[in-house]
């Protein structure tokens, strides 16, 4: 197995071993007995890029064939989400096109499914005066969304964030949206520590505030509402959110710290998924599911359990930041020719911060071409002043 030079977190550099397998392939896109969503990322083209942080160029082949890995290992997919760098790289303008493309190949692929973020971002939240302003913007996308034939999901919303004064301005926006929706709409609860400007969402600072207001905005729109996604990295929140939630009305996980026990279940109930982590290590993710569908728990736990540290360590704080990790990834697994990210996010991490993921990644199973991969890794310690 190939051997690489890595930095420790006390300024040493010592060789690293791989020891992974790489995880094998279903031959068909298996069934699971949970919805799960892989939230995709963008792949970056740096060969047009003039501009990184104002317009940043798309490679839109690598873009869908990375579509086509999710969809071939059984996922749904949630399009122009936060893991595809929304507000923090792709605009709106960005995510139209992103979403009509993938709403197109999806159409060419049996079987194929996904669900697209709508939200508020084409508003800065500095400029936005009403709560109409941000009605308005969330009928501009939702509606963008179903006449390209797409599933909406609700994205959390910076500009409402800002001008709300209650949790009655919440009810007010999401009844709206929800009751002019043509199908059932997923909402999405994104806690502050993936987006600082999101703090005090819902009208209230405080977990059981928050939880009232969207338990009471649900029940009011049942018909319209087919789950929240909730991702506050807290367990105990997501189990109290999903004890609390009306019958028919799923619950998915975006716990990129604790998906594993919550996809499981406590013995009553279970979350469904919805999570960036799925874009980076699929295969395994995959192969968990597709056990636990057949009954097999004991392979669930063992296949998924290690995928778990792989994941804390790629979304720890500042959690935002978790898109270089997913990206580095695919990357190292051949999805991608380069390391370059929308508005130059691969510099938003380090490189003890890689030197970690990509270790943890191998003994994950994550590496799908130890080779490449260790090839890869040499050649960004190098830039960063890490030679053999």
């Amino acid at each position: 197995m190939p051997t690489v030079n890595l930095p420790g977190a006390d300024g040493s550099i010592a060789p690293y071993t791989l020891t992974g397998t790489p995880t094998e392939r279903p031959k068909a896109p298996p069934a699971f007995n949970r919805i799960a969503y892989a939230a995709a990322h963008v792949v970056s083209d740096p060969l047009r890029e003039t501009r990184p942080w104002e317009a940043p160029a798309i490679d839109w082949e690598a873009t869908l064939a990375f579509r086509h890995h999710l969809w071939s290992l059984g996922f749904r997919i949630a399009e122009a989400m936060d893991t595809a760098q929304r507000g923090m790289g792709l605009d709106w303008a960005g995510a139209q096109e992103l979403i009509r493309r993938s709403l197109a190949e999806a159409r060419t692929l049996p079987g194929a499914d996904l669900a697209c973020g709508a939200g508020t971002d084409q508003l800065s939240p500095a400029d936005t005066r009403a709560l109409d302003d941000v009605i308005a913007a969330y009928e501009e996308q939702v509606g963008f969304v179903e006449k390209h034939g797409g599933r909406a999901i609700m994205m959390a919303s910076r500009a409402l964030a800002r001008v709300a004064r209650s949790p009655d301005d919440y009810r007010k926006v999401y009844g709206r949206i929800l009751g002019q929706a043509k199908d059932k709409v997923v909402l999405h609860w994104l806690g502050d520590m993936f987006d600082p400007q999101l703090k005090g969402y819902w009208g209230s600072d405080h977990f059981e505030g928050a939880l009232s207001t969207v338990i009471s905005i649900i029940e009011e729109n049942r018909e319209k509402v087919e789950g929240i996604k909730i991702s506050l990295l807290d367990n105990a929140k997501e189990v109290a959110l999903r004890d609390r939630l009306p019958d028919g009305v799923l619950c998915f996980t975006g716990d990129d710290f604790n998906y594993a026990e919550l996809i499981e279940g406590d013995g009553r109930k279970y979350s469904h998924a919805l999570l960036g982590i799925f874009d980076a290590v699929a295969p395994q993710a995959s192969m968990a599911l597709a056990c636990l569908a057949a009954g097999d728990v004991a392979t669930f736990r063992s296949v998924i359990a290690p995928t778990v540290p792989l994941s804390r360590k790629i979304f720890e704080a500042p959690t935002q930041y978790y898109k270089a990790g997913v990206v580095f990834l695919a990357w190292l697994n051949g999805h991608q020719s380069h390391f370059t990210m929308p508005a130059g996010m691969q510099s938003a991490r380090g490189m003890l911060h890689y030197a970690e993921v990509f270790r943890l990644a191998d003994r994950a199973h994550v590496l799908d071409k130890p080779d490449l991969a260790a090839a890869r890794m040499k050649s960004l310690m190098a830039v960063m002043g890490v030679g053999d």
